[in-house]
C-alpha cells in the first residue's frame, strides 16, 4: 500500500493531528504539509512542502494540470486529504482525473470533541486518544520559556502580565523568551526548525504561552506547560501532555496557582 496523507494548516494544526497521520502509516507513506511544518514529520519516508508540489495547478480552470504531478499522485492507492476539502473546484478536478483521494474536514465540527481525538475518529481510530507526541531526548535545563504570542491578538494574554511571572520566575531560575522568525521581541530566542525547537523546550522546567502553535509544540515535547485559553474552547483546543495545565480566563492569581503546582509537581 502506498499512501499520501496532505495536511495543510499552521503548527498546532498539525500537531493535532500528528497521532491520525501516524495511524495512517502504510508501507510507504508520503507527507505534504506546509512548509513549516515539514521537520515535525519524522515517521514518514518521504515528507515534501505542499508549496513545492503544484498541487493548486489541479484547479486552475481552462488548463491541464501538470503531467507530471497527475502521473505522481496516480502512483498511491490511498490519497489521504484534509487539503481542498472545502472548495469544489478542487474536489470536482479530482474527481475528473479519478484520483484515489479521500477528503477530511480540516476543523472539527462536533462540540465538545477534542481535535486530536476528531481526527483520529476521521480515519475510524476513534478508540485511541489522540496525544501528541515528539520524540525528544528529555534532559534538565532548568530554566523557563515564556512564549507570549499566536495566531491572532485576540488570544493574547496581555504582555506585561507575562512579564509579572517572568519578573516571579527570575527569582527562581533563569528565564528565556521565545518567539517566532517574524514575532517582535527584543533578546528572545528564535529557532527556526521546528524539531530543534521542540528539543530544546523538552529541557524547560516550566514553559508559559498562549494558545498557540509553540504551546502545542511544548506540549507535545513533553514540556511542563501552562497554557492561557482567552477566547478558544479547550474542551477542543488544549494542547495535551502530562504535565498541561489550561488556564481559562486570564485571571492572575490562577495563571501563577498553575505555574506553581507544576514546579511542585
Amino acid at each position: 500500500m502506498r499512501r499520501l496523507v496532505i495536511r495543510p494548516g499552521g503548527i498546532g494544526d498539525c500537531i493535532l493531528a500528528l497521532p491520525a497521520i501516524e495511524e495512517l502509516r502504510a508501507d510507504y507513506l508520503e507527507v505534504w504539509v506546509a512548509r513549516r511544518n515539514l521537520p515535525l514529520i519524522r515517521f514518514a519516508h518521504r515528507v515534501e512542502a505542499i508549496q513545492d508540489t503544484g498541487l493548486d495547478w489541479l484547479e486552475v480552470p481552462d488548463r491541464p494540470p501538470p503531467t507530471p504531478l497527475i502521473e505522481r499522485l496516480r502512483k498511491f492507492d490511498s490519497i489521504v486529504s484534509w487539503y481542498g476539502a472545502n472548495r469544489r473546484e478542487f474536489r470536482d478536478a479530482v474527481a475528473r482525473l479519478r484520483l484515489p483521494f479521500h477528503f477530511l474536514t480540516a476543523l472539527p465540527d462536533v462540540p465538545g470533541v477534542h481535535a486530536a481525538d476528531y481526527f483520529l475518529q476521521q480515519i475510524g481510530r476513534g478508540h485511541l486518544a489522540g496525544f501528541p507526541r515528539l520524540d525528544c531526548p528529555r534532559w534538565d535545563g532548568g530554566f523557563a520559556v515564556i512564549h507570549p504570542f499566536s495566531g491572532s491578538p485576540r488570544k493574547n494574554w496581555p504582555l506585561e502580565n507575562f512579564r509579572a511571572v517572568a519578573r516571579w520566575l527570575e527569582r527562581r531560575m533563569p528565564v528565556y523568551w521565545c518567539a517566532g522568525p517574524e514575532e517582535p521581541l527584543q533578546n528572545a530566542v528564535r529557532i527556526e526548525n521546528l524539531y530543534e525547537l521542540a528539543c530544546w523546550l523538552a529541557g524547560a522546567r516550566i514553559y508559559l504561552g498562549n494558545d498557540s502553535g509553540i504551546t502545542h509544540l511544548a506540549a507535545a515535547a513533553g514540556a511542563p506547560v501552562v497554557a492561557v485559553f482567552l477566547v478558544t474552547d479547550p474542551a477542543v483546543w488544549a494542547p495535551r501532555g502530562e504535565r498541561v495545565r489550561v488556564v481559562t480566563g486570564g485571571a492572575m492569581d490562577d495563571v501563577m496557582a498553575a505555574v506553581v503546582s507544576l514546579l511542585a509537581a
